[in-house]
């Protein structure tokens, strides 16, 4: 993979690295917090209640579709 220039203020660089396991790259650090912000955001869309309705409003919405 072709590798290209980031300028960052020195505190960030130093913030990124925090997350960091010995060995890895930067890219692999920030990666892996793409990955969890990802999660999380899948997280926060699934568990979003004001859309949400009970596994039994949904039973009975759909018996009354299908009696229709």
């Amino acid at each position: 993979m072709e590798n290209t220039t980031i300028a960052l203020r020195k505190d960030v660089r130093e913030r990124i690295a925090e997350f960091g396991n010995k060995g890895e790259t930067y890219s692999d650090i920030i990666l892996r917090l793409i990955e969890g912000a990802k999660k999380r955001q899948l997280l926060e869309l699934l568990m979003d209640e004001e859309d949400t309705v009970t596994i039994d409003e949904a039973l009975d919405n759909a018996k009354k579709k299908w009696q229709e």
